[in-house]
């Protein structure tokens, strides 16, 4: 498919190929809602631990003796970056019990009653299917402000703030609403289109700059038996990794910031619908893997390195998670997703970056100042580089990565840094409103689109009525970019 049309599509100059099919109807989703409930506890402070002496070796006042418990999201960087870490507060504070440590995918469903009773851990590591709803958490006053680790001095140099070491916006990612940080951000995940590059060379072909390019290339492979893209399709939320700055490129970031401002038409806008139409165009085609809406995650990244398909939408995790199956030789890259044509908005190599994995310290923990102590030996220099080698992401620490041998997917993760350069986005909708995210627009919205089950027109519609209903939704905190 290589031919364009003059048709202009508002100004998006994009031929509108897709015509509108009849829907077969959208499924029903369980709500995965983070109760209010959980704010209605006053138990648990009596319980907090005393504070301890502030010194130059313990500046944010950790009670000594006291035990410090952190439950870790067991994903894709595992959990013994956080046991390292551990090991260092534990040789900082060996009057103390031993770190009480666990690892779960069901952070929501088994720490959701100990905030309704007044008795979280330390330090949580909010990820994955189950992640809590930071928006909520920050809202009901359920999160303990990061600020004074923020101003902490560093560990490596005291005569620098911990907030001075950190990386753009991670810090602006934990505000929800002036100055507080309520979240650090650890990982710093370059989201895009992930791809092998030996699997490319195969094809004689290079890494596609223009929609009409995707489509040759997928034409191209799809004529030697190989899909063009697969996803995480029992978690369509995974598409906005390349999708959201896919849509940034057509119209501009402004676009993305009006839907994270749950704003009236903001689905409506036409880069919304080129996008889609674009994406849409991958299903009608028969450029994905075949059954990919009845797979998760670990199964579309198995597939792809398996060699089945060329694409997928992920995070940097990916090679961490998916090393066990990846063949020596496939050159793991990630690059900026493809744009639609030359009057896109911003320039090819737009990529969404920004903090990932979440940690927080809630409001009601028995010893918050520890929860603080281990983030701060976390965003150490020997920590950082630690976690780089052990799961092959970018932490928050600005560095890390001095004298280490980068893989080639952690390579071209820098390298798409650095040609965005200042054409990095970050959706926030993500944080604001997980259920929004996850639930409505990436399950019942993009995920059935994505399976032929809904046309893009039909799509938009429905999501702009979820995010209406957000808008209108006086029972949960809205945020805005400011």
């Amino acid at each position: 498919m290589g031919s364009t049309s003059a048709h202009n599509n508002e100004g998006l100059g994009r031929r509108d190929l897709i015509k509108r099919s009849a829907a077969i109807g959208l499924i029903t989703v369980p709500t995965m809602s983070f109760l209010s409930a959980c704010a209605s506890s006053d138990g648990g402070s009596e319980n907090k631990v005393e504070k301890g002496k502030k010194t130059a070796k313990n500046p944010l006042g950790v009670n000594e003796t006291a035990q410090l418990e952190v439950v870790i999201f067991d994903g894709g960087f595992g959990q013994q970056y956080a046991l390292d870490a551990e090991k260092k507060y534990q040789e900082a504070f060996p009057k103390a019990p031993k770190v009480k440590h666990r690892a779960t995918q069901k952070i929501q469903s088994e720490l959701q009653p100990r905030f309704n009773g007044g008795t979280p851990p330390d330090l949580i590591d909010n990820s994955g299917a189950q992640q809590m709803d930071m928006g909520v958490l920050v809202g009901k006053k359920q999160l303990a402000d990061l600020t004074a680790l923020m101003d902490a001095p560093s560990i490596d140099d005291p005569n620098k703030k911990v907030r001075d070491t950190l990386r753009p916006g991670i810090v602006e990612m934990g505000q929800f609403d002036g100055d507080p940080v309520w979240i650090l951000y650890y990982a710093y995940t370059v989201y895009g289109v992930w791809y092998s590059q030996t699997a490319l060379e195969k094809l004689d072909a290079t890494y596609p700059e223009t929609w009409d390019e995707m489509l040759a290339l997928c034409e191209k492979a799809k004529k030697k038996g190989i899909a063009g893209w697969t996803y995480a399709g029992k978690h369509p939320y995974y598409l906005p990794f390349s999708l959201y700055p896919f849509i940034a490129k057509i119209g501009g970031r402004e676009v993305l910031d009006a839907i994270d401002n749950l704003e009236p038409k903001a689905w409506e806008h036409p880069a919304v619908k080129a996008a889609f139409e674009a994406y849409y165009e991958l299903f009608k085609k028969g450029y994905i893997l075949k059954g990919t809406p009845g797979i998760d995650h670990i199964q579309s990244q198995t597939a792809w390195t398996q060699g089945k398909a060329l694409f997928i939408p992920n995070g940097s995790w990916v090679e961490n998670e998916a090393a066990k199956t990846t063949p020596e030789d496939f050159k793991m890259m990630v690059a900026a997703p493809t744009g639609l044509d030359k009057s896109d908005k911003l320039p090819f190599g737009t990529i969404w970056a920004s903090g990932g994995e979440p940690f927080v310290v809630p409001a009601k923990a028995k010893n918050a100042e520890g929860g603080m102590e281990q983030l701060r030996i976390m965003l150490s220099e020997a920590s950082s580089k630690s976690f780089t080698q052990q799961v092959k992401s970018l932490t928050a620490f600005n560095g890390g990565t001095d004298g280490l041998t980068l893989s080639t997917a952690m390579q071209s993760g820098v390298d798409a840094l650095k040609k965005a350069g200042e054409n990095v986005v970050n959706p926030r909708l993500q944080d604001w409103y997980v259920k929004l995210q996850k639930e409505q627009i990436g399950v019942a919205g993009i995920g059935e689109m994505m399976a032929g089950r809904a046309t893009p027109a039909e799509t938009i519609k429905k999501i702009q009525g979820f995010a209406d209903a957000a808008a209108k939704d006086q029972s949960i905190k809205h945020y805005k970019h400011q």
